[in-house]
């Protein structure tokens, strides 16, 4: 899936990877997160820490009619008040996506896979 814009000098194609890419960025220069996470659990429900070059694993971008839905898996740090984490990074993802891509984001859901400490 590829997001798709049209200018009077042609056409412009995103890649997914590309926009989870800046998603994953956007919410790693968030406060109280540890990293992103898979959005599949590993056995025994441990969510594994993501590096930067494997940011797609931990995004879903979906397009829908009213713009684009992005799924974010995240981990958060031990001790932050877990709903203001999600609030802002929600936020950051939603403006660094509408500035960047100059595209509506519908939504953005983040889903707290662990809590761990941050090194």
């Amino acid at each position: 899936m590829t997001i798709e814009k049209i200018t009077s000098l042609g056409s412009i194609n995103i890649s997914q990877e590309a926009v989870a890419s800046l998603a994953g960025q956007a919410i790693n220069e968030c406060y109280g997160v540890v990293g992103m996470a898979s959005k599949k659990v590993v056995r025994d429900n441990i969510a594994m820490l993501l590096k930067k070059e494997n940011f797609s694993k931990g995004v879903v971008v979906n397009k829908t009619d009213k713009g684009l839905e992005v799924n974010v898996y995240i981990i958060v740090s031990f001790g932050v008040r877990i709903s203001q984490v999600v609030l802002e990074a929600q936020k950051r993802v939603k403006y660094v996506l509408e500035k960047t891509l100059q595209q509506d984001i519908n939504a953005v859901n983040v889903f707290v896979q662990g809590v761990a400490k941050k090194d």
